[in-house]
């Protein structure tokens, strides 16, 4: 039987301009009407990836658009993963596995390795859904890499489907980036585009209707809809760091997170972002790691480069200072490994083969391998004599021989982490490590002897993806979108 799925893709003018969002929105009012809907991106760029429930690792914004459409998230919603580990290399992660290294497979030879592998996940999810609800990548009017593009005007293109382009009018000029997008398309790729979308405005809608005339007059295309600014609207980057927290007077605990070249899955502490006894501060080159209770190591692409990174901006000496003083620090996959005493890469996975002295807090050794752990885990995180049932998910090339007391017992019987003789030094390779109820208050206590606020991150989430949803269906005609919609 032929698919008869109906799909819509959103791009958009620059990066950031709520294509996510839009996208998790549009999943999520579409599934309360109950329609089988799915999430879609061709191709993603970006560090902050999820694993699903088959193995497979995908971009974490088809993993909340997967959640948005009240499904379990899988591979094929985001069949090419790119994860940049060098200013000019990524790794390519086809259908949730790494499989080559973008100069391996060579930029001219890339839409003919890509696009298949695309083309056969968007088909699966044909077959298993009334609708798609598709994402584009950056914009689809950079003419430089129109050629090889899979991820905007390319795929819509291939698979003959709807676009809709959204513009962030709170960045400026957004009449100019709408007009001059569409301007820059091909006739064929103008003829399939429905409409627009403007995103972020603040204020009297009327002061803005001479400008929505004069696009749908100069475009012969209508405005679909205009979206507000939603004041403390706060659901996980695709890739931008978000340092905006809810901290108001005095904090209990002060954490500092150093931001690596390759930081990855900085989404792990989203959690401590909107806790009102945590403040939370990202430290970036040139800056200090001070005036912290707790210093945690983030995930990286690049763990010895990155480590490289950290040195050269003296934080080791920050670190070793904290420690000296009585300060805590705990390092996440990447930032786990950077603790041990070595890390070696001999088949140049993450960059140039070779070895490196880790920071020699923890008594552990990790060398990288081709074959990445890929699993989301449950088990108990005993700390200062508190046992703590856990959650997260491990996505990571280095296999770890630990010498030390482990952090945690994990439900198939193994053991992840460790715990330094000192007690001041912890690390584990489990992502999304805060948002089992109860790991952040232990945390608390092992810092500094006190009890934060709970939060449920998942509520968060849920709350706001039905925030943005019920904002969609009040300010968008989407009928224009699906006419037979009530």
């Amino acid at each position: 039987m032929q698919p008869t799925t109906k799909a819509l893709m959103v791009q958009g003018t620059t990066s950031d301009a709520g294509k996510s969002v839009l996208v998790a929105a549009l999943c999520r009012v579409l599934a309360r009407k109950g329609v089988n809907v799915a999430p879609f991106k061709p191709q993603n760029m970006a560090l902050n990836s999820a694993v699903t429930a088959d193995g497979g690792e995908i971009g974490r914004a088809q993993y909340v658009q997967a959640m948005a459409a009240n499904i379990p998230a899988s591979v094929d919603m985001n069949p090419v993963l790119l994860k940049p580990n060098t200013d000019m290399g990524a790794q390519v992660i086809v259908q949730g596995k790494a499989v080559a290294d973008m100069n391996a497979i060579g930029y001219q030879s890339y839409k003919e390795f890509a696009l298949p592998f695309v083309m056969d996940s968007f088909h699966k999810l044909q077959q298993q859904f009334d609708t798609i609800v598709i994402e584009g990548a950056g914009s689809p009017a950079e003419v430089n890499l129109r050629e090889n593009d899979i991820a905007n005007m390319g795929f819509a293109e291939e698979a003959d489907i709807p676009v809709i382009i959204i513009a962030d009018i709170d960045k400026g000029g957004v009449f100019a980036h709408l007009y001059g997008t569409l301007a820059l398309l091909s006739e064929s790729e103008q003829k399939r585009v429905i409409g627009f979308v403007i995103n972020r405005f603040r204020g009297d809608l009327s002061l803005l209707q001479s400008g929505l005339d004069w696009l749908e007059q100069k475009t012969n295309k209508p405005v679909i809809g205009v979206l507000p600014y939603l004041h403390g609207f706060d659901l996980e980057a695709e890739d931008a760091i978000n340092s905006s927290q809810v901290t108001q007077g005095e904090a209990k605990l002060n954490v500092v997170v150093p931001v690596f070249p390759r930081i990855s899955n900085h989404t792990d502490f989203d959690i401590l972002r909107s806790n009102p006894d945590i403040n939370l501060r990202y430290v970036g080159p040139g800056e200090r790691l001070d005036r912290a209770d707790l210093i945690v190591l983030p995930g990286s692409k690049s763990v010895r480069n990155d480590l490289a990174h950290l040195r050269e901006q003296g934080w080791d000496k920050d670190i070793a200072r904290h420690i000296r003083l009585g300060g805590k620090v705990m390092g996440i996959c990447g930032g786990y490994q950077m603790l041990g005493k070595s890390i070696s890469d001999p088949l140049g996975i993450e960059g140039e083969a070779g070895s490196s002295d880790g920071l020699g807090y923890l008594d552990l050794m990790t060398e990288l391998a081709a074959e990445k752990t890929l699993t989301n885990v449950v088990g108990t995180m005993t700390l200062q004599g508190l046992q703590t049932k856990v959650k997260g998910y491990e996505i990571h090339a280095g296999v770890t021989q630990v010498n030390e007391q482990p952090l945690m017992t994990l439900s198939n019987g193994q053991t992840d982490g460790a715990i330094s003789d000192c007690n001041q030094v912890i690390g584990t390779y489990l992502h999304g490590i805060f948002d089992a109820s109860g790991v952040l208050n232990t945390v608390a206590n092992w810092v500094i002897g006190d009890n934060v606020t709970s939060i449920n991150h998942t509520k968060n989430q849920e709350d706001a993806i039905n925030r943005i949803a019920d904002a969609v269906e009040e300010h968008l005609n989407l009928k224009l979108l699906w006419p037979e919609m009530d």
